[in-house]
């Protein structure tokens, strides 16, 4: 049994997107040395150049990896006046939410793919995601989103031959939950 020290412990450190998520309990923060090792560190660094600069939405939205597994995965967005979506609350827009869990939705699918297909080199692996697209999206909307950052957090639930499942969560700086989505992708 563990002592309430070490429950605190913990408690603080899945506060922080480098920490492993409860929710997502396999999620590793991704660092060279704590990126499972099914992903080559060469794979892990043109995923996040796909998807932190050439995905240029992404950008605007300052939207970062925070973790990559097999199955799930974690980012983060930090708040800018630009994504402000009520100016008195200095509250986020909420496209912004819908629109990063979205994204994330589609990075965890990718991460799926790339694991199923590990005997590829990483640029043949990235060849996969040109087919991949979103054809349904939903967002619930459960708690005002004012903070300096913000987590999400996307899992896989179910990957098949032509269609992935997923489910997101738009958590704030102290873990709070603000909004979840679930999404389907086509992969074929």
């Amino acid at each position: 049994m563990r002592s309430k020290r070490q429950k605190l412990l913990n408690e603080e450190q899945t506060r922080s997107v480098h920490a492993v998520h409860p929710r997502f309990p396999d999620l590793a923060p991704m660092t060279p040395a704590a990126v499972p090792a099914v992903f080559a560190p060469e794979f892990l660094a043109l995923l996040r150049e796909l998807f932190e600069e050439k995905i240029v939405f992404n950008q605007q939205l300052g939207l970062k990896i925070a973790a990559v597994a097999p199955d799930a995965v974690a980012g983060r967005i930090a708040m800018r006046p630009e994504l402000v979506g009520h100016f008195a609350y200095n509250r986020l827009h909420g496209g912004v939410i819908s629109a990063g869990l979205d994204s994330m939705g589609g990075l965890a699918v990718m991460a799926a793919m790339a694991a199923r297909h590990m005997d590829k080199p990483p640029q043949e692996q990235l060849r996969y995601f040109a087919r991949l697209g979103t054809i349904d999206l939903r967002i619930d909307y459960l708690r005002p989103a004012i903070g300096e950052h913000f987590d999400l957090h996307a899992r896989v639930l179910r990957l098949g031959s032509r269609v992935a499942s997923t489910r997101m969560e738009f958590l704030g700086a102290r873990g709070e939950l603000l909004a979840t989505g679930t999404g389907a992708y086509i992969v074929s």
